[in-house]
């Protein structure tokens, strides 16, 4: 490792500072601060071997101030009724019902550039925040010079309580006043699905505030008398973890029918897909003359057009054009989520080209993610890193990192997985 002296700068710590500061017991403590959580920890590392790093990335106080002014900027442009117009007219009719809640853990993903952050994309149903909670809550000095770093987070042991304060907002926007003591988290086949472990998280923190909560399977539900059943007992309240952001799948038909009808509270939920993580809106909010038709303000206007690399909707008239220029590009499914058929340009061949044609893609400005030394085995390597922000209602809750080798975030690179972000002054 460089001299303490020389790590004077974000860029000097990311790729100087290899040093190791996950400890193993102290995050085991924290999976399991229950005791209805015992074994997570084993398990995690049994079977989900490379979820967590073994450090932290660093972030300066400018770029993550400027990670909240975009998602701010954003959700500004999102309220208008002229941008919510256009997105839901390319949306399914389930995506038209406007029930009140705005969804939960938003999740805003940035590449970091020397001078600002460059937004990837937005999901609806970020999935990890609980998981980098304790992630961050297990971290340690690697040195003495270090310990300015890693000084007690005053967010960190309030953020449970942020988090279900989100609920309940959610559940009061549809339903006032009216008492909310129950809500289930849903997946298909959640026992399966590798963040499998935050759902138990999930559900001892609800439980730990009063709230009773379950994890299912949507196909256990069960729709009938104008309300949604789960083993005997009315939901009035589903977290949706679920991938089919329209619910169209069959086995999905109870919980659409109960959403459809007003019947149940569900978070996050289509329309909130529609607003935000349709890649289409990355063409709208980088197409400055629109927003400049909108009335967007002009310091908005600026921020988004650093922030957001420019977008095109995919299309046979631009597929020569876009084939010449595919070097600089990368190209992703309008309704695509976790990078699943995503595509650098310079990667791509004659056969994955004509499935895109064939296909809804978006083909985005590349941005190169920034990189993190570790150190693997003894020995150095460089991993590439995004950066993700937990939002609700337009605020950041949480920063956190994820590390990989490859195109695409994967948590198969050794060395790799979520990494808190550590945020310098």
């Amino acid at each position: 490792m460089k001299t303490v002296s020389s790590l004077n700068t974000v860029d000097a710590l990311n790729h100087g500072c290899y040093c190791r500061t996950l400890n193993p017991d102290r995050l085991r403590e924290q999976l399991e601060s229950d005791a209805s959580l015992a074994g997570l920890a084993q398990n995690i590392a049994r079977t989900r071997s490379h979820l967590f790093s073994s450090t932290v990335v660093f972030l300066s106080r400018q770029m993550a101030n400027a990670i909240a002014a975009t998602v701010a900027a954003i959700e500004r442009v999102i309220a208008l009724p002229s941008y919510q117009a256009l997105a839901l007219s390319r949306a399914p009719a389930i995506a038209q019902h406007a029930f009140g809640p705005t969804g939960v853990f938003m999740g805003y993903d940035f590449h970091l550039s020397p001078a600002v952050p460059r937004l990837i994309e937005i999901n609806t149903n970020a999935g990890g925040a609980l998981l980098n909670t304790a992630l961050a809550r297990a971290q340690q000095s690697c040195c003495e010079s270090m310990n300015w770093a890693f000084t007690p987070n005053t967010e960190l042991p309030k953020i449970e309580q942020t988090f279900c304060d989100m609920f309940v907002a959610e559940w009061r926007r549809q339903r006032g006043t009216a008492p909310m003591d129950s809500l289930l988290i849903v997946d298909d086949e959640p026992a399966t699905q590798y963040l499998a472990p935050e759902f138990d998280l999930f559900r001892q923190m609800f439980r730990h505030h009063g709230i009773a909560a379950g994890i299912a399977d949507p196909k256990a539900l069960e729709w009938h008398d104008g309300k949604l059943w789960h083993d005997g007992k009315v939901l009035e309240l589903v977290y949706n973890r679920l991938t089919d952001f329209y619910l169209a799948d069959e086995g999905h038909q109870a919980l659409r029918s109960a959403y459809e009808a007003g019947a149940t509270v569900l978070t996050p939920h289509p329309r909130a897909h529609a607003l935000y993580a349709d890649k289409r809106n990355l063409v709208t909010m980088s197409d400055e003359a629109l927003l400049i038709a909108w009335g967007v303000p002009e310091n908005d206007i600026h921020l988004l057009k650093s922030a957001i690399p420019q977008t095109r909707i995919v299309t046979a008239e631009r597929a020569d054009a876009l084939w010449t220029q595919r070097r600089q590009l990368f190209f992703k499914p309008v309704a695509g989520y976790g990078a699943r058929a995503a595509y650098r340009g310079d990667k791509l061949t004659r056969r994955v080209w004509s499935e895109i044609l064939a296909g809804d893609f978006v083909a985005q400005a590349l941005v190169p993610p920034d990189e993190r030394l570790i150190e693997v085995d003894g020995v150095q390597t460089d991993l590439k890193f995004d950066v993700r922000a937990y939002t609700y209602n337009g605020k950041v809750q949480l920063l956190a990192a994820r590390m990989y080798a490859g195109q695409t975030t994967n948590f198969r690179t050794p060395g790799g997985g979520f990494a808190p972000v550590v945020v310098t002054p």
